[in-house]
């Protein structure tokens, strides 16, 4: 995720630090002023880091850092998210297939996690593949619009807007759009598998 960053004569050089910062401070609900109380950093100075006019130096991202309190290396991890998160952007769900499937997350990792939630969407004529799915847990959905066919073991049927499903995810699953439109789906999947 930040692949360009740099440090050049103690500058961190990198123009998504702005955006991630603000990403952080928002999703925690602070505003540039309570940050800049927090850590001791003129609230000037954080938007300028924020808007991406100024590069902080390694002290200065830290000093601000400190203040939510995230480390430099949770800050650059590419599977960072904050902690105790609640609210979720449509924007900010992640992306986690591609192809004519789409898997919308809510949250980055979930290793600690107890639940998956997804916003799936299946373009005319894709699916999961050829063979079948298994895993510990259980899954279910809700279709929100579309057709979807599910099979789960020998059992098949095409589900509609407001069907649903539910089962034990150690049976073998697979799911395919044999419509004409885009279908798509909320599902949950306990524990969370990838």
């Amino acid at each position: 995720m930040f692949t360009k960053l740099n440090i050049v004569m103690g500058k961190v050089m990198d123009s998504e630090i702005g955006q991630r910062l603000k990403s952080i401070r928002t999703g925690l609900k602070l505003s540039q002023r309570a940050l800049a109380r927090q850590s001791g950093v003129a609230n000037a100075t954080i938007s300028q880091i924020e808007a991406g006019k100024l590069n902080p130096t390694v002290g200065m991202l830290k000093r601000v850092l400190d203040g939510i309190p995230v480390s430099l290396g949770d800050f650059f991890g590419d599977e960072f998210e904050v902690r105790d998160r609640v609210f979720f952007r449509a924007e900010e769900l992640t992306e986690i297939a591609d192809g004519g499937v789409s898997y919308r997350q809510v949250g980055a990792n979930l290793a600690s996690r107890s639940i998956q939630l997804i916003l799936e969407r299946y373009q005319p004529g894709s699916g999961t593949g050829k063979h079948a799915m298994t895993h510990e847990g259980e899954e279910c959905g809700i279709i929100i619009n579309g057709r979807l066919e599910v099979t789960v073991g020998e059992q098949s049927a095409i589900l509609k807007a407001g069907d649903a499903y539910y089962f034990k995810s150690n049976q073998p699953h697979q799911f395919h759009n044999p419509g004409n439109v885009a279908c798509e789906l909320i599902s949950a999947c306990t524990p969370p598998t990838f």
